[in-house]
């Protein structure tokens, strides 16, 4: 009988512990984020109903779908109905009530004033049943060298909600920016582990990456050496590409330099169970008319369909017309394939042909099964 190799058996734990390798859970298909002071507990229904609004206005038919959006005719129908019934019931999955860049440098008892604002909405939002699936706020980078602007306010919001909901709502996470040093994250994690002892529950965060100086130390024990409290990266396009020195109509999320960043970001984190998310448009359309609200929702499902491409499938919305492009595109993009995925895995559970000539390795079945597993929780 050969000898198991010395040291196997602590390599093989570390790899469990490190690459899990467990089915991903629901994720959101988007993030809202929301500057603190126009943050209020109907910012979603609000945000909801100028949505709709937008579809009623420029997008009253499937066929219109269809053309604005570049989804086969049989689609529309679907796509159409799908993305009405949503912004009628769940309009936003994922929700931050930003303290940085979209908030601003306000002075220490402006901003107290509007964490406690937020924490009476989140409250109430949570009593009427009304608070996204994910939610939580957005604070300071610890770049910026003022911590404890970053972690009064994080204090103040999380314990602000519990006390007023008599617990932390399911679904919190904080989302923690502009992550220079490796040193901040453990610093962060620390504040978050000296919270839980006065909540009683576990917290975790997300980072984002905002800068080329983050991408080194991005690596498959990085959640591992938080204690597990990473629960996603978040690729941050402006500040990114400012950083490396793009000029300023080249800041877009399909540059190459923003693929090779999110690249890493796979390539570092795969396996660990770390969600990844994309970023954001920051555009509107230019006016009312329809020519110019089809004009942004062509280029946002551009760059939404980019991201889903690229095995993101997350991101980053800054405008109520951006809920129509983000949903019609991850529907379409479900859709169009769901019945050949299921297939391809029926044909290979039957031991059969799939069709085409097609031979797919165990490797595809399990990339295929996993995203019927996404598209079921997609799709509404």
């Amino acid at each position: 009988m050969p000898a198991v190799p010395e040291g196997f058996a602590e390599a093989y734990r570390l790899q469990q512990a490190r690459y899990p390798a467990a089915e991903p859970g629901p994720q959101p298909v988007h993030t809202v984020y929301v500057p603190a002071d126009r943050f209020s507990a109907r910012t979603v229904a609000e945000w909801g109903d100028q949505a709709l609004s937008l579809v009623k206005a420029h997008l009253p038919s499937p066929g219109e779908l269809a053309e604005v959006f570049g989804v086969p005719g049989a689609l529309g129908a679907a796509v159409h109905e799908r993305v009405v019934r949503k912004l009628s019931t769940e309009p936003v999955e994922d929700l931050r009530v930003d303290f940085e860049d979209g908030y601003g440098v306000r002075p220490g008892p402006v901003e107290d004033e509007h964490v406690e604002r937020a924490v009476e909405a989140i409250a109430s939002m949570h009593a009427a049943g009304t608070l996204p699936r994910r939610w939580g706020p957005r604070v300071k980078s610890f770049a910026d060298g003022d911590p404890e602007r970053s972690v009064r306010t994080l204090e103040g919001f999380v314990t602000g909600v519990a006390a007023r909901a008599g617990e932390l709502p399911a679904g919190f996470t904080v989302t923690f920016p502009k992550v220079l040093m490796e040193a901040y994250l453990g610093q962060f994690a620390a504040v978050l582990e000296r919270l839980e002892a006065g909540l009683g529950t576990r917290l975790r965060f997300e980072m984002q990456v905002e800068a080329p100086q983050t991408l080194p130390f991005l690596r498959g024990d990085l959640n591992e050496s938080l204690g597990g409290r990473l629960a996603a990266a978040h690729f941050g396009v402006f500040d990114y590409t400012a950083a490396i020195g793009l000029p300023p109509h080249e800041q877009r999320l399909d540059h190459p330099a923003c693929d090779h960043a999110r690249h890493v970001m796979q390539t570092a984190l795969a396996g660990t169970g770390v969600e990844l998310s994309d970023g954001s448009l920051a555009a509107s359309p230019a006016s009312d008319r329809t020519t110019d609200v089809h004009a942004l929702w062509r280029r946002h499902a551009e760059l939404v369909r980019h991201s889903l491409g690229h095995g993101f499938h997350q991101g980053w919305d800054m405008h109520p017309s951006h809920l129509v492009s983000r949903f019609a595109t991850v529907y379409a993009f479900h859709l169009a394939r769901y019945d050949s995925y299921r297939e391809r895995v029926r044909a290979w559970e039957e031991r059969r042909s799939a069709g085409d000539g097609v031979m797919d390795e165990p490797a595809t079945i399990r990339t295929l099964a996993a995203a019927l597993r996404r598209a079921d929780a997609a799709l509404p």
